[in-house]
C-alpha cells in the first residue's frame, strides 16, 4: 500500500554546485517555488556560492535537524550527489526527489526535461514514497568503534596492495565461506545495480528487503553472488593478516582503513530511505534506457 502523502509547504535544494547546470537550473527552480507558494531552503554549500544577483529569499539548512522543517529534499547532480543527501537526511524521513544533471542518473532517474512536470505533481500531492532499505555497519577497528550507514553498499578491498584478501562471512553466527578475493560488496537491493551489479551480482527490485553479498574477482570459480534475507546479522573477519590496510568504502564516498584483527557487522538499519515516486514510474523502463538491460550487442 502507498505512504500516505501530502501537498507541500517548503522543500530543500540539495545539489552538486560544481556542475553549471546546477547554477542554470536555480532561477527557475525558485520562480517554479514562488508561483506554487512552496517555500524553498537551500544548503549553506550553496549559498556560499551563491551569484551576486540572487535576490530569492531563502531558508537556509545549516544543520540537520533542519531536515524535520521541509516536506521534501530535490537534489540535482548524479547519483553521488543523491547518496550523500541520503546520509544527511539519515533517519528523519524527509522525502527525496532526485534530478540527474549528468548522463546516467539510475537513482536519480527525473531528467531535466520532465523535472518541472514532476515538480508539479509533486506540489499537488499526486506522488508516492517509495522505501528504500538501509545498511548499518559497526566496525570493530584499533582506533575503536565506528558505524556507518550506506543506501547502496559497504565495499571492504584490498586498498593499497596487490595481494587478495581472506575474508570470513558469518550470518547469525553461522559460518558462510572463507572468501579469497580483491574484495567483497554488501549492498542493498539499491545498492544491487551499482557495484554489485558489475561483479556479477544479481538485480534486486528496490522494493524488497534483502541483503546482497558479492565477492570481487574471487580465486576460486565457486564462489558466487549470494542474497540473505534482511533479519540476517553479517559479521565479516580476517583470518589471514595479508594485507596491511584493508579499504572499507561506504557508498563509494566514505572510506576508512582496518587493520587485519578488524571485524566488521552489517545488520538493517532501523530506519528506511523515502524516496519520491510516481504512478507511471517503471523500473524495467529505467533499466532498459540506463543500463541497457536486455539489449544485444550490435
Amino acid at each position: 500500500m502507498p505512504a500516505k502523502v501530502k501537498k507541500p509547504k517548503s522543500f530543500g535544494i540539495w545539489g552538486n554546485t560544481d556542475k553549471p547546470l546546477f547554477w542554470e537550473l536555480l532561477d527557475p527552480i525558485m520562480a517554479w517555488a514562488t508561483e506554487n507558494q512552496i517555500y524553498p531552503y537551500i544548503t549553506t554549500r550553496i549559498q556560499d556560492n551563491l551569484p551576486h544577483q540572487f535576490d530569492h529569499e531563502t531558508h537556509i539548512i545549516e544543520s540537520a535537524e533542519d531536515f524535520y522543517n521541509i516536506d521534501f529534499l530535490l537534489t540535482l547532480g548524479g547519483d553521488g550527489t543523491m547518496l550523500s543527501a541520503a546520509r544527511a537526511v539519515g533517519h528523519r524521513k524527509t522525502p527525496i526527489l532526485g534530478i540527474h544533471l549528468g548522463e546516467l542518473g539510475f537513482m536519480a532517474e527525473v531528467t531535466m526535461a520532465e523535472m518541472f512536470d514532476r515538480l508539479n505533481l509533486v506540489a499537488a500531492g499526486k506522488y508516492d514514497l517509495q522505501h528504500r532499505m538501509v545498511l548499518k555497519a559497526e566496525i570493530i577497528n584499533a582506533n575503536g568503534p565506528n558505524v556507518f550507514y550506506a543506501l547502496n553498499d559497504f565495499v571492504i578491498d584490498r586498498g593499497k596492495s596487490h595481494r587478495v584478501v581472506t575474508m570470513r562471512l558469518l550470518a547469525n553466527d553461522h559460518f558462510v565461506s572463507d572468501y579469497k578475493a580483491d574484495g567483497l560488496i554488501i549492498a542493498t537491493p539499491t545498492g544491487s545495480t551499482a557495484y554489485s551489479l558489475s561483479v556479477g551480482g544479481p538485480i534486486v527490485m528496490p522494493r524488497m528487503k534483502a541483503i546482497v553479498v558479492s565477492p570481487i574477482s574471487p580465486h576460486t570459480l565457486t564462489l558466487r553472488p549470494i542474497v540473505f534475507p534482511d533479519d540476517r546479522s553479517l559479521e565479516v573477519s580476517f583470518p589471514e593478516d595479508s594485507v596491511d590496510e584493508i579499504a572499507f568504502v561506504v557508498d563509494g564516498q566514505v572510506n576508512e582503513y582496518l587493520d587485519p584483527y578488524a571485524k566488521i557487522f552489517v545488520q538493517k538499519a532501523p530506519f528506511d530511505i523515502h524516496m519520491i515516486d510516481f504512478e507511471d514510474s517503471n523500473y524495467f523502463h529505467t533499466l532498459r534506457r540506463k543500463m541497457g538491460w536486455g539489449k544485444r550487442g550490435e
